[in-house]
């Protein structure tokens, strides 16, 4: 019996891309159980920027279970959440000028953004949300309705409603996206309602590594303003340093209402999510929001340690310096071949490719060569780079040049 095959259901994914038993793994490598090494550039979708069992935050996650301390508290009182809210207010908000309040929703990215939607609705009391299009926001029914991915949706089953889908930037061959945004909030005959909030990546992970400007940021931002709009990011992946700072959006110098954040929270792979916001909106009841597993204190205490990382390096400059690296390689390959293009930012960068057959068979001729990474954009037409930002140069330029060959060889095969 082949487990896997027989018995786990079949909406299995990453799997067949990788046609590996997977068993242990350390930094930037995965090993499959008959040791054979892999390269590491999907990093958790997001989940594991620190790579995998960063000994930092493993020497403190097995001195915290060794202790018998709590593991489950739903939303008790608790030293290990006492000391993240501390280092994380010292750390990471206090720096930043940022005024939050931290709410625990639930341990992934989409119990992060459905109690920022709830949350933003309450507040206003209006229903609609403003999204963009080839936005993926999470697989519960809120998500999903600000999510562009019609897999996605069409799983759901039931009509996606109270959201309506604005042009992401650059999505119009002509004129800007919020000209047309501007234009809808302003026709009392567009059908659209006032909105609750917009919901925005600032890079669009799972959409096809689409990144709006610092300009267009900051000029949604300001629209958002001028129509008591709540702003909210979701920086569920690329936030915790992916695309540099902490934040994805703190170099456009805007400053949202709600943030969504999760998969490297915890920095080990564990569960966590947090919903920020400002001070004023949080109305809650007690109560109100809830769930079984807002209080997993391993991860608060791998979330913990992931921030002393943050004090003992420039972690910023260092994903500056090796998205550089990525950058320079895929636009040398884009200047060789045909029919090719450059997406991303950060360590969050991508080849574009017109035929997402040629994507599929660079992330095949990956895996034969020993790299995993995954494909992205509607259609699987991106091929996404995304190492830990803790990688070294040489392994980043080990990786790139597999990336390369396997490029070369995928363009050949298929045209």
């Amino acid at each position: 019996m082949n487990v896997f095959t027989d018995l786990e259901s079949e909406v299995r994914g990453y799997c067949r891309t990788w046609p590996a038993v997977f068993e242990r793994a350390n930094g930037c490598h995965i090993y499959d159980e008959t040791g054979r090494e892999f390269l590491d550039f999907f990093s958790g979708a997001g989940a594991l920027n620190y790579g995998h069992n960063h000994p930092h935050l493993k020497a403190a996650l097995l001195e915290y279970l060794s202790g018998d301390n709590v593991v489950h508290s739903l939303d008790m009182s608790t030293t290990a959440k006492r000391e993240f809210l501390e280092r994380f207010h010292a750390v990471v908000l206090e720096p930043r000028g940022l005024d939050y309040r931290v709410q625990f929703p639930g341990p992934t990215g989409t119990n992060s953004v459905e109690a920022a939607l709830k949350l933003a609705r309450k507040v206003t009391g209006r229903e609609e949300v403003i999204s963009f299009t080839n936005a993926f926001h999470g697989m519960t029914l809120g998500s999903l309705a600000v999510t562009g991915n019609a897999l996605k949706r069409g799983g759901a089953g039931v009509p996606l409603s109270h959201s309506s889908v604005m042009p992401y930037c650059d999505y119009l061959d002509e004129g800007s996206s919020l000209d047309y945004f501007e234009l809808i909030l302003a026709d009392a005959g567009s059908g659209v309602d006032e909105p609750a909030a917009v919901i925005v990546e600032t890079t669009q992970g799972e959409g096809g590594l689409k990144s709006a400007s610092e300009s267009w940021l900051r000029r949604l931002s300001s629209i958002c303003r001028e129509h008591d709009i709540l702003l909210i990011v979701d920086d569920i992946q690329m936030g915790i340093g992916r695309t540099g700072p902490f934040f994805s959006f703190e170099r456009a110098g805007i400053v949202p209402d709600i943030v969504c954040l999760s998969k490297s929270l915890s920095g080990y792979g564990l569960p966590m999510a947090v919903t920020l916001f400002r001070p004023e909106l949080d109305v809650w009841e007690p109560g109100e929001h809830n769930g079984t597993f807002r209080g997993h204190n391993p991860a608060f205490v791998t979330a913990t340690a992931a921030l002393d990382l943050w004090e003992a390096s420039d972690i910023a400059s260092e994903v500056d310096a090796k998205a550089g690296m990525v950058e320079k390689e895929l636009m040398s390959l884009v200047a060789e071949l045909d029919h090719t293009d450059h997406r991303g930012r950060g360590l969050a960068q991508g080849l574009v490719f017109d035929d997402p057959a040629v994507t599929s068979a660079v992330v095949s001729g990956c895996f034969e060569r020993g790299l995993i990474l995954e494909t992205s954009g509607p259609h699987g037409e991106v091929a996404k780079l995304m190492p830990p930002v803790v990688i070294t140069e040489e392994e980043l330029e080990h990786g790139l040049g597999t990336f390369r060959s396997a490029v070369r060889s995928a363009v050949g095969a298929v045209r």
